[in-house]
């Protein structure tokens, strides 16, 4: 049975956790871990899916507007209007059960999502090592980490191996920390618990065995989040958030003063109050919440038939904002598949001692697999020495180099590559082609030559040094007088066709620059080859030397940054943003600075945990065709949710100046509270079909801007327009036909929604309406709406909602009305989005 653990478990040894939690270096028995998940996540699962649905059924009522009308709707039926009652509650529960239905699909489309790359972490239990989802870590588990994992748990470490962690999430120290085993005293503060790991940090270098002691709420960070859970707005919530207060202003603004007239021209008091609350909520944006997220749902669904898993569904929006893409070139330029083009020693000659050390180096390696090693691995040795592995020192991005020290039958030897420059610092010797070895500095030149004109090939080189060494354990300060072995070259073909991906990028006005840490030289290669003339290519020493303001004008013209450095890739989006909307794509620890900083964070679902965390976009294959896809799904859901807007806004705003005119010349409302509630109710259902609406292919050529100054200039054009067709529609009824109180209200009734129905289908598009073809839903769902609306008037239980046939000739008059609206409203539209499009 576990024991619940202490706050302070740094201050015991692991024997004495083994024996608190059950557990040994064998790991949990699978018996344990299912009777503590049983206890735990199972019962907290089911509970909080109960919960999480019951809150987003009552968050359709719980606007101030609804919970008025509700409140409203009850003292109605203490005065016995209860015909009146079950009518409105009837239309208010099933518009809330509609967005509630829609909202909680759309939710689940978003867990199977995050399902799809949830983390895993690497366990041992009862000896055997296995991967699994970090949700299903109990206390007790032992853990297997390397370089690039997230940390899923507080845990207490067994054993490790030059191991750092990147602990800024929780200390704010930027660099990372050296973590190690051993036992502290109780009040260490946190920044100095080097015997510990935290949830939510990452493995930046090193590799290590720990014992998980706390999961869930239990950790520092899950009780961050239970007490400062904080939510970041992208733009677009922003955007939208604004506009419905925006709006909701208005309409309180609007709803006050007609429920003043009416109550001055001695109007029903009840009446007039439901009348003014249902006009408030019929006019609001209440769909709003609902139609972002079901669009961003449904694009969330699209994309990953594409290949692409959205992580944070509000960024979807900002997707298709982007008008910037940095990425590196490995499996975006070029193909990924690193090939091994040789082995030579420092002056360029072929050598298999070169080839030896390469392979013993990468097959020894335990840090987190990179396609360096992967290649060097397959590499076919002449020699049949069988050294064996006593010693590693990790790579890291300051050092930039890896070190393995093997044992042969007659030496121990050191065996480091990497970053050339970071490689040949550390050595004072040559190997030469007949095995002598000698000073380096008269050899120095042409070493430097030789590197330099392989970049100039296209070829990546980096270096390899060795040395013997009498120690049987090995530090980074062993780095030093070192023999320079000579070049390892590798090759990573340009993939076809990237230049016709290229230009569809910049078909959809976005454009694409390269941050890598190779040599300018590659990189300039590399440019060429996929297209760019002229290339500009920007060194990260060069960046150094530049102040910020001076790099925020030299990135704009650079297509390549080379010799980049993991922090300034930080640095060069921020520049960069200061122009551009920007969106990185990377799959490394380096990358993960630089994907936080992007408006739009993607990774591949190959990365490492640390930089899918970070990402908002998870690439199922590493390829910009996807990312293309990716950006016109962005822009489809960003253009349909903005369909909903500007609908809203012009029609539906017209319509409450409409009925403030209509309340100052009329002696009876202009319709009735149900009226207006079954009015919204009817537009609602193909209103919520707009997130599978089609889009053309002129908004998805260009990004989607919020633009709350647009939509504003919107609804005043399009709100006067609409007021005044209904104003004809007043004065035509009350004057000219001297029409009835319930043929008024039946008149004005069919005239709205028909109006409503009709300028989902003008504003969908840029275009005039005939020439755009609308999506199959919003079609048959709009048809039917219209079919209803004709109908209701005719039917049986009409006088129950205050309805009355209408004789043919008035709703002959009422379709010329609408017919007349539907031309003036098209042509004014073409008109205003061709003026204001770039804008």
């Amino acid at each position: 049975m576990q024991t619940q653990p202490t706050a302070t478990f740094w201050q015991f040894d692991t024997n004495y956790w083994f024996q608190k939690l059950g557990s040994s270096h064998k790991g949990l028995s699978q018996i344990d871990v299912n009777k503590i998940l049983a206890q735990t996540n199972h019962y907290k699962k089911k509970k909080s899916i109960f919960i999480k649905e019951g809150f987003l059924f009552i968050s359709q009522f719980k606007s101030p507007l609804m919970l008025l009308l509700i409140g409203a709707v009850i003292l109605s039926a203490f005065l016995g209007d209860t015909s009146d009652v079950f009518i409105i509650l009837f239309i208010v529960l099933s518009t809330g059960l509609l967005s509630f239905f829609q909202e909680r699909n759309a939710g689940r489309i978003v867990e199977k999502l995050q399902s799809i790359i949830a983390l895993k972490s690497k366990v041992i239990r009862e000896g055997i090592e296995k991967e699994i989802i970090s949700s299903e870590i109990v206390s007790g588990d032992i853990l297997l980490l390397k370089a690039g994992d997230m940390l899923p748990a507080d845990c207490l470490i067994i054993e490790s191996n030059e191991l750092h962690a990147n602990e800024a999430s929780l200390t704010g120290e930027s660099y990372p920390t050296a973590k190690a085993a051993g036992i502290l005293v109780e009040n260490t503060e946190l920044v100095k618990r080097t015997n510990c790991l935290w949830e939510g940090t990452n493995i930046v270098s090193g590799s290590a065995k720990v014992l998980v002691i706390n999961t869930g709420n239990e950790t520092i960070f899950g009780n961050i989040a239970k007490s400062a859970a904080t939510v970041v707005e992208t733009t677009f919530e922003k955007g939208i958030k604004d506009f419905g207060f925006f709006l909701m202003k208005i309409t309180l603004v609007l709803s006050l003063f007609i429920l003043v007239v009416n109550l001055l021209n001695h109007k029903s008091v009840i009446e007039s109050a439901l009348f003014a609350l249902a006009l408030a909520v019929g006019m609001a944006p209440e769909l709003l919440p609902a139609i972002t997220t079901i669009a961003m749902s449904a694009g969330a669904k699209r994309m990953l038939s594409k290949k692409v898993i959205v992580k944070k569904l509000a960024s979807i929006q900002n997707l298709g904002e982007i008008n910037l893409l940095c990425t590196d070139k490995t499996g975006t330029i070029t193909e990924g598949s690193i090939k091994v083009a040789g082995t030579v020693d420092g002056l360029g000659i072929e050598s298999e001692f070169v080839k030896e050390l390469a392979y013993w180096n990468a097959n020894f390696e335990t840090g987190y697999a990179n396609p360096i090693d992967d290649a060097l691995k397959q590499l076919a040795l002449v020699t049949k020495i069988k050294p064996t592995k006593f010693g590693e020192i990790p790579y890291d991005f300051i050092r930039k180099r890896l070190s393995i020290t093997v044992s042969t039958n007659e030496d121990k030897i050191l065996i480091t590559k990497g970053a050339f420059a970071q490689i040949i610092s550390i050595c004072s010797f040559i190997r030469l082609g007949n095995g002598d070895i000698e000073n380096i500095e008269s050899h120095q030149a042409a070493i430097e030559k030789k590197f330099e004109q392989f970049g100039i090939d296209g070829l990546r080189a980096i270096g390899v040094c060795y040395k013997k060494i009498i120690a049987n354990s090995i530090t980074k300060e062993d780095e030093t007088n070192m023999i320079f072995g000579g070049f390892i070259l590798l090759e990573d073909p340009i993939k076809e066709g990237i230049d016709q991906t290229i230009e569809e990028l910049l078909k959809l006005q976005v454009h694409l620059k390269i941050i890598s840490g190779d040599n300018k030289n590659v990189a300039k290669s590399i440019a060429l080859k996929i297209g760019i003339k002229n290339p500009v290519v920007m060194t990260g020493q060069e960046i150094f030397n530049v102040s910020p303001e001076a790099l925020k004008h030299l990135v704009r013209k650079v297509h390549i940054f080379a010799e980049v450095e993991p922090q300034q890739k930080e640095h060069i989006i921020q520049a960069l943003r200061k122009t551009y909307s920007v969106g990185y794509m990377g799959d490394g620890i380096n990358d993960v600075s630089a994907i936080s900083a992007a408006d739009v964070g993607i990774s591949v679902e190959n990365a490492v945990d640390v930089a899918r965390e970070a990402a908002d976009f998870v690439l199922m294959q590493k390829d910009l065709m996807v990312i293309i896809d990716g950006i016109k799904e962005g822009r489809k859901t960003f253009a349909n949710t903005l369909k909903y807007i500007f609908i809203n806004t012009g029609s539906t705003f017209g319509n409450m100046f409409s009925v403030a005119i209509a309340s100052l010349i009329l002696p009876f409302l202009p319709m009735l509270p149900k009226q207006i509630l079954l009015m919204n109710f009817i537009t609602s259902f193909p209103y919520l079909t707009i997130a599978s609406d089609n889009v053309d292919q002129e908004q998805l050529d260009k990004p989607g801007k919020w633009n709350l100054k647009s939509i504003r200039t919107f609804m005043v054009i399009f709100g006067i327009h609409s007021s005044v067709f209904d104003v004809i529609t007043f004065l035509t009824l009350y004057y000219v036909l001297k029409v009835k109180e319930s043929d008024f209200r039946t008149g004005w009734f069919v005239e709205s929604i028909l109006t409503e129905l009709f300028i989902l289908f003008i504003i969908r598009t840029h275009k005039n309406f005939f020439k755009s073809k609308p999506g199959k839903y919003l079609f048959i769902l709009s048809i039917i709406g219209l079919i209803v609306t004709l109908s209701l008037p005719y039917m049986p239980f009409a006088g129950q909602v205050g309805l009355s046939p209408l004789p043919l000739l008035n709703l002959g008059i009422m379709i010329t009305i609408v017919l007349a609206y539907i031309i003036t409203a098209d042509l004014l539209k073409v008109w205003f989005f061709k003026t204001y499009r770039s804008r």
